[in-house]
């Protein structure tokens, strides 16, 4: 794994925390959530705080997470919302904690250049002994403070500056200006820098869990289905009509068909179905020359070719059908049927745009696991174990291949594989409400003189008085380039 780790290819794009103080925080929060510390004085987190080294550490790759179903967070800086999440139990958390941050981004870059902000994402469920547990789980509260109680007692004084606003004895009640006063004291001016967190809630509809061996939960759309990755598990009771194991082909086919999830890759308008054909045709190739010991590193595309002619006869079901639809598509004539049973099938596929695309194209990934490109895009968990279980040849080959292809134009790559963006990704959306978003006492200029007075006699003229100079960028550090 270290090959992945030096190209940027894992644990890519931490967050750096290196600085005393930045520590001092950090341990402050990760004591009042599990009672622990670290020894460490640098370290890089993900967007929930987690520190692989910490990991090591302490020899609890869950310490932010017990039982893998209430995750917890410890935020140091808004920058955090560019880092990836490690060990996710749940593919809706990683966007979860990113729209949390986006949402509330004006408070929390205040909160944060003070103190740590930590919390969890707490649902109704705080253990998944049962697949029903899974069906409880539709809403996600984040739960969040700092060190020194800063969101509550801001809560107190907003109250009050509002009771301030509002009663008509408000401009003279000596104990109202006092109480507000002292509560100033301690949160600063929130008319100036607010730090209310505006939304917490989210909905956690369609999601992939990896309970139960892994299981596919799609319950918000016409056909509710859970799809189980282990065999065993499609045996237990769920609270839905249709299991499916993922070894059913057939079902699991007809359910995205039925729920029209997908469309035939061939049939896609926004992209060169030719050029990913004939890259799932190569990566194939590439998987049975390794397997055979053979040198790849340097072969070229007609290279691939001259040997998928010479060992026709040896290439497995899924070349032959692939290599049949790219000929149609090409050239015409006969189109090829190709049934879900067919090893090709879900290699010829691609999930249509709808919010829940991205986990269909996980989805998808568990069935073409020679597609290195889209497995790692998809499903880097699989990737991973994937990788782990790999000889030599063809971990060079796919480390190299991600770092010169994938990692040097993330953007572009993805595009040429999933087509172009039609809808507006959600969380860009939420960037644009965020910019637009009045602050919740309006503008300076709207604060009565009498307010401004008895807040700025509590934390001075200076309004940036007791705040820490604005967190940096992450850097790569020891853990390479960005996911």
């Amino acid at each position: 794994m270290l090959r992945l780790v030096e190209r940027g290819l894992m644990f890519g794009n931490l967050f750096e925390v290196s600085t005393p103080i930045m520590v001092e925080r950090y341990n402050q929060a990760l004591e009042r959530l599990s009672g622990k510390r670290t020894a460490l004085t640098s370290f890089h987190i993900d967007v929930s705080g987690y520190a692989p080294e910490i990991a090591d550490e302490l020899d609890d790759e869950l310490y932010l997470n017990p039982h893998g179903c209430n995750r917890q967070f410890i935020l140091l800086s808004t920058e955090q919302k560019r880092s990836p999440l490690i060990n996710m139990n749940f593919s809706t958390s990683r966007s979860i904690l990113k729209r949390f941050i986006i949402d509330n981004e004006a408070a929390l870059f205040v909160l944060t250049s003070r103190d740590a902000v930590f919390g969890e994402l707490m649902n109704s469920v705080y253990r998944i002994t049962e697949p029903r547990h899974l069906f409880d789980i539709r809403k996600i509260r984040i739960d969040a403070d700092t060190n020194d109680h800063r969101l509550i007692r801001a809560k107190e004084l907003s109250k009050l500056v509002e009771r301030f606003r509002k009663e008509p004895d408000g401009w003279w009640d000596d104990l109202l200006c006092a109480q507000m006063i002292e509560l100033a004291k301690k949160t600063g001016d929130i008319t100036r820098f607010p730090v209310a967190l505006e939304k917490t809630d989210y909905e956690q509809n369609n999601f992939h869990t990896t309970h139960f061996g892994g299981v596919y939960i799609f319950r918000d759309i016409k056909r509710p289905a859970a799809i189980c990755c282990d065999a065993e598990s499609a045996k237990l009771e769920f609270p839905v009509d249709s299991v499916l194991a993922l070894s059913n082909r057939q079902a699991v086919a007809t359910f995205l068909k039925e729920n029209d999830l997908v469309e035939p890759l061939i049939d896609a308008k926004d992209l060169d179905a030719v050029d990913i054909l004939q890259q799932r045709l190569d990566f194939i190739l590439i998987d049975l020359l390794s397997a055979e010991g053979r040198s790849i590193e340097k072969l070229s595309r007609r290279e691939l070719r001259s040997v998928a002619l010479r060992q026709l006869k040896e290439m497995p079901e899924e070349f032959h059908g692939l290599n049949d639809l790219l000929r149609w598509k090409e050239q015409g004539g006969r189109k090829p049927d190709l049934t879900p049973e067919h090893p090709a099938y879900f290699y010829s596929l691609r999930a249509r745009y709808h919010p829940d695309r991205d986990l269909v194209n996980m989805l998808l990934a568990e069935y073409m696991p020679q597609d290195i490109l889209q497995l790692f895009i998809c499903h880097k968990r699989a990737f991973y174990s994937s990788y782990s279980g790999w000889n030599e040849i063809k971990r060079t080959f796919a480390a190299n291949f991600l770092a010169e292809e994938y990692i040097a134009d993330k953007t572009g790559t993805r595009r040429e594989l999933f087509g172009n963006e039609r809808l507006v990704e959600p969380l860009a959306r939420h960037e644009e409400k965020q910019k637009q978003r009045p602050q919740p006492w309006g503008s300076a200029s709207d604060y009565s003189d009498k307010v401004n007075e008895i807040v700025q006699k509590a934390v001075g003229k200076d309004k940036n008085k007791g705040y820490e100079k604005p967190h940096k960028k992450p850097t790569k550090g020891p853990w390479g380039g960005t996911l």
